[in-house]
């Protein structure tokens, strides 16, 4: 067994060293997968050029961590069964050399000009610095040719003034430190870029599949090309492939953009990442591969202008505007001091550059921090939303309520027995999984009550429930206004004070069956607070939320204990998803901004009408879909600290911004009265450029923690 060394050891957090490059690259990543898997282990990053593997842990986990990595032998690690993990993940390889290229790269880049200092002659330094300008002045040029007055005309002129001047250092220092900085420039980028599509990840654990002729659940993993997938009304499509039976609405707004619903039937093409808004299809796998999807995920939040904060557009239109005003200073400077070496220094600094990539790096690793809290969001746009929100609205049921409801009481009606209802309820109720839905499915199994198929196609009636011919009977399952109103169930005396009692007896909601026309029995679910909902209510009012909304299809009863129990400003009871988004309608006319959290098919139309929709953990695939922030946890505390990294965010554009703009205005004061000559102001306005944006990388929360 090769042995180790303990590098370092604080509770959570082990690293651990076995030597320098005995393992490859393959199986770092393949050591990666296999450790994070182990109990208690939250995090796994091991690196095969110092051999060695960080641990973050649960701290009561400790003994099992360090027996288990006692056990452990490197030498005979087989990676064969990761092969497939690693190809799927091969952003994650890009991740690991993109350090080494870029060292490499910089190296280069000092060898050369150090090399070319010391061993060639003027004239060959000077035509290589000659053939080096070529490229800056075509750049400017192209900028001038489509009408932009731009970074690239400010730098082309400034080389260009040193050349015509004849002081060839200056511009070989120009040109190098232009090199410097744009090289630094991209390696910061794309670290962070590549970091948040490592966070974007994301996978279905389970799938439905058509086995001869019989659907089954399976692991995503065991899918294999020309399996057929089932895709139920309200799931995401796990796979790229063809519809082969079937036909629905699709919403491919994670993978186009686009917002509205597509039909497909047989023969269409569907995507991973989309969503079944209507209807069911049979999908035959086409492709495994789930990075395609990840990439389109990061292309959208980096490229798409609509994603993009507003203060992010506004900081590169501003950078570039300011441009002109640069020439300006330069051309008035040198008619009034005729100093060609004091008028270039302000042609060398310009405020574009630091403030656009600082701000793009702000909201990119804002994102990622986000993502380390179990926050994704969609782009920039919504953490700006968020910053501004002043109002909040919540869906009750699995958002501020336990996630997992249970049934406490089951009481059947006519000649039914209590068990028959259970059964077939649980019959009807797993087809579409809901929060409520899972609590009846989950009490049938804990009783055994296995049930087959004895009814025919079931049909889904958003926010109402479920309808079916049972035993040539028509069945439905669902709410009050369901049973009694949609489907005109007779609601008598006896029936009227048998819910008033089920409810005084504390019931959160009430779930009615009812068959061949007549009311054949009740389910009490209940559905427990969270346990954080209370501090995250108080938390959210601290951090800027001046009106907190609460909306419930459940009775009056319920939501108001609710309501009163967690001090909310305001509630809404027995609404429909309609009523849900005429209110967060009504909230935005009144001038407020609004967050809109829930869980469920029947919250989308309010998550689509608000500011910022954010889903939870266990929201239906078309919830977290279409929101524009999705919590990968389920403590609601998260949302607080959304909100939290939100308002640094905005903090540290505006901080860098003021601090953009008064250093560089120094240097241009400085170098037009003569204190410091070109060089050095061109360095320094670089070497700023470059220390905003690694500053603009960091933690905002730990930042904030140290101040």
């Amino acid at each position: 067994m090769l042995k180790y060394q303990v590098v370092h050891d604080i509770p959570g957090r082990m690293r651990i060293r076995y030597g320098r490059y005995l393992f490859s690259q393959d199986k770092a990543l393949a050591l990666r997968f296999a450790l994070s898997k182990w109990d208690g282990v939250n995090k796994v990053e091991v690196n095969e050029r110092t051999g060695s593997i960080l641990f973050i842990y649960d701290v009561n986990q400790k003994a099992a961590l360090l027996e288990n990595i006692k056990q452990l032998d490197i030498r005979s690690f087989d990676i064969e069964p990761y092969k497939k993990t690693i190809s799927d993940y091969h952003y994650l390889v890009v991740q690991r050399n993109v350090n080494d290229q870029y060292i490499q790269q910089f190296a280069k880049m000092l060898a050369t000009r150090y090399a070319s200092k010391l061993f060639l002659p003027f004239p060959i330094r000077n035509a290589l610095t000659l053939y080096q300008a070529i490229q800056y002045l075509k750049e400017g040029l192209n900028s001038l040719r489509h009408k932009r007055v731009d970074v690239p005309v400010l730098d082309a002129t400034s080389i260009t003034v040193s050349l015509l001047s004849k002081q060839w250092n200056t511009a070989r220092n120009i040109m190098f430190l232009l090199s410097i900085s744009q090289l630094l420039e991209d390696y910061t980028k794309k670290k962070t870029t590549l970091q948040l599509k490592e966070t974007l990840a994301v996978n279905v654990d389970k799938v439905w599949v058509l086995q001869d002729d019989v659907e089954k659940q399976i692991p995503t993993a065991s899918l294999q090309k020309g399996d057929t997938v089932i895709v139920q009304m309200g799931s995401m499509v796990p796979v790229d492939g063809e519809v082969v039976l079937g036909e629905g609405m699709i919403n491919e707004a994670s993978f186009t953009g686009e917002p509205l619903s597509k039909m497909v039937k047989t023969g269409s093409s569907v995507f991973a990442g989309t969503v079944v808004e209507e209807g069911k299809i049979y999908v035959k796998v086409r492709n495994l591969q789930f990075e395609s999807r990840i990439n389109k995920i990061v292309d959208l939040i980096d490229t798409n202008e609509s994603l993009k904060a507003s203060i992010q557009s506004d900081a590169e239109h501003l950078a570039d505007a300011i441009v002109p005003y640069s020439f300006i200073g330069f051309f008035g400077l040198l008619l009034l001091t005729r100093n060609l070496s004091r008028a270039t220094s302000i042609l060398l600094v310009d405020y574009s550059c630091a403030i656009k990539l600082s701000t793009s790096i702000s909201v990119i690793s804002a994102m990622q921090e986000a993502s380390r809290h179990s926050i994704m969001v969609k782009g920039g746009k919504y953490m700006e939303m968020m910053a501004q929100a002043d109002t909040i609205v919540f869906d009750k049921t699995g958002t501020l309520t336990n996630a997992e409801p249970f049934v406490k009481k089951v009481t059947p009606l006519q000649n039914y027995s209590r068990e028959e209802i259970l059964k077939i309820a649980a019959c009807l109720e797993e087809h579409f999984p809901h929060s409520v839905a899972n609590a009846i499915v989950k009490q049938a199994e804990r009783e055994n009550l296995h049930h087959e198929e004895e009814h025919a196609k079931v049909e889904y009636i958003i926010a109402h429930g479920i309808a079916t011919i049972y035993h040539e009977q028509r069945a439905v399952i669902g709410s009050d206004h369901f049973i009694f109103e949609d489907e005109d169930i007779e609601k008598t005396q006896e029936i009227e004070q048998l819910i008033d009692q089920l409810q005084s007896e504390g019931a959160s909601s009430l779930i009615y069956l009812a068959i061949g026309g007549q009311l054949a029995g009740i389910i009490s679910i209940y559905d427990p607070l969270k346990k954080e909902a209370k501090q995250t209510i108080q938390d959210l009012r601290k951090s800027g939320f001046s009106h907190i909304v609460m909306l419930t299809g459940d009775c009056e009863n319920a939501a108001r204990f609710i309501a009163d129990e967690l001090d909310i400003d305001e509630y809404l009871s027995g609404v429909l998803p309609e009523d849900k988004a005429q209110f967060v309608k009504k909230l935005k006319e009144e001038g407020r901004t609004v967050v809109m959290v829930g869980d469920g098919v029947n919250d989308t139309p309010a998550l689509s009408s608000a500011d910022v929709s954010i889903s939870l953990q266990d929201s239906s695939d078309i919830a977290r879909e279409l929101a524009d922030v999705t919590l990968t946890s389920s403590d609601l505390e998260q949302i607080v600290v959304f909100k939290q990294i939100s308002k640094l965010l905005m903090n540290r554009i505006h901080r860098n911004y003021t601090k953009i703009v008064a250093l560089n205005s120094s240097l241009i004061v400085l170098g037009a009265i003569g204190l410091l000559p070109v060089s050095t102001t061109s360095f320094i306005h670089n070497a700023s450029t470059f220390v905003f944006s690694i500053g603009s990388s960091t933690s905002l929360l730990k930042d904030e923690v140290l101040s």
